[in-house]
């Protein structure tokens, strides 16, 4: 066999250290945030966000998080508006701050916040605040109970959706009373199963109808970079289902009657409940459908 020369060698050792002095500077080389994967293992059993390729119900609160989600204060007055403050570590103990977060539906952090009754479902986008890892924003809570809160995020340092869970306690102020969410009877929706229905363990297709009133068009407009939103919860409030449309071609105009096709997997029988979220004319508005996952 034939023996390498002195100088062969020299030149392999640098060649070697040179590759090796490169790759290290790109690893350090500022990525904007100071967390790794490994900062988002908890060890023991915990799901991450579903593929958007495969969206299904999470059950949240039965699965250990990645994360840490804690809000202040936990009871507050039904019917007033405050201030919540968050705070978002990783399993690691590491503060979860924008930097740390990728840009999704053109916010970094979106809060799912549901009343006990199913009633009154709110989407918050917290900002963050002056401490690392804290977040604010503000809510009012139309109804009397525990509300449960989910976040939606995802880190730069998984690529993949994640989630966290909080609850507070909403009491009632002197002469307040519940309240529903405000509807818009000018646009017509309704939620429709295909045609094998909703089944467990089975992705089912869904369709979101939109009519106007006496057959006028309806346009759609953008809302966090969809033409809608669909979250579904159990009755149980042990997690949600965030879906967005399959395609969103049907709504780019106006239409005497916009569809938009959504897929999920549901992995319990039994009733649920689908808030949908949309915009027409400028203003945002929420819808209530009951489904019914069966066997």
């Amino acid at each position: 066999m034939a023996t390498l020369r002195k100088d062969q060698i020299r030149g392999i050792v640098v060649a070697t250290a040179v590759a090796l002095a490169i790759y290290i500077g790109f690893r350090l080389l500022p990525t904007g945030t100071n967390l790794s994967h490994l900062d988002f293992r908890p060890g023991g059993t915990s799901v991450e966000m579903c593929d958007p390729s495969n969206p299904q119900f999470i059950p949240v609160v039965t699965v250990k998080s990645p994360v840490a989600l804690t809000v202040s204060p936990v009871k507050v007055e039904q019917g007033r508006a405050q201030r919540l403050v968050f705070k978002l570590e990783a399993a690691s103990g590491k503060p979860v701050g924008p930097e740390d977060l990728v840009v999704t539906h053109t916010q970094k952090l979106h809060l799912l916040v549901i009343s006990p009754d199913l009633e009154d479902y709110q989407h918050l986008h917290p900002q963050p605040g002056a401490e690392p890892g804290v977040w604010e924003t503000e809510f009012t809570p139309r109804r009397e109970g525990e509300y449960r809160i989910f976040a939606d995020f995802t880190p730069v340092a998984t690529g993949r959706g994640l989630y966290g869970f909080a609850a507070i306690e909403a009491h009632p102020a002197p002469g307040a009373a519940s309240q529903r969410a405000e509807r818009e009877d000018a646009v017509q929706v309704r939620l429709a199963a295909g045609p094998e229905g909703i089944r467990v363990n089975r992705r089912a297709s869904l369709t979101l109808q939109f009519s106007g009133r006496d057959g006028a068009p309806v346009t759609l407009e953008p809302v966090m970079d969809a033409y809608a939103h669909l979250v579904a919860f159990d009755p149980g409030r042990l997690g949600y289902a965030h879906l967005h449309p399959q395609t969103q071609e049907a709504a780019t105009q106006a239409n005497p009657q916009a569809t938009l096709p959504f897929e999920v997997t549901f992995p319990k029988s039994g009733p649920y409940v689908v808030w949908a979220q949309f915009k027409v004319d400028g203003r945002e508005q929420f819808r209530r459908f009951d489904i019914e996952v069966t066997p």
